[in-house]
């Protein structure tokens, strides 16, 4: 058991996260409209793994004090060579805390969300 099981990321503006998003990670987010008023781009995730989404919805603001929520980045550098490229800003650049651990970073994304990232290498 897994003490997340989903998130999401509030946006304002779907079609631009979701771009951020993608070049920034490098990966595809699969659109889902089929929520009524709530509209998502899902990160992909495994089979047993955490998942999220980026969601527009009019009960969700995005926010730079809010939840701060890790996703992963294996190669953390050249995730973070993309950020501001891609409308973003690294708020904390690539840091090491421990062998066990990794090294984290944290960015604002293109909707003003703190979003952080976990490299365990």
């Amino acid at each position: 058991m897994h003490a997340v099981n989903w998130f999401e990321l509030p946006t304002h503006d779907l079609d631009r996260a979701q771009r951020f998003y993608q070049t920034v990670l490098g990966v595809a987010l699969q659109r889902d409209d089929s929520f009524g008023e709530m509209h998502m781009a899902i990160l992909p995730h495994g089979e047993h793994g955490i998942g999220g989404a980026l969601v527009k919805s009019p009960h969700q603001q995005p926010q730079a004090n809010g939840t701060l929520v890790y996703l992963n980045a294996p190669d953390l550098d050249a995730v973070l060579s993309r950020v501001e490229a891609a409308g973003g800003a690294i708020l904390m650049p690539k840091t090491f805390l421990r062998a066990d651990i990794g090294s984290i970073a944290i960015l604002r994304d293109s909707e003003g969300n703190s979003v952080g990232l976990h490299s365990p290498h």
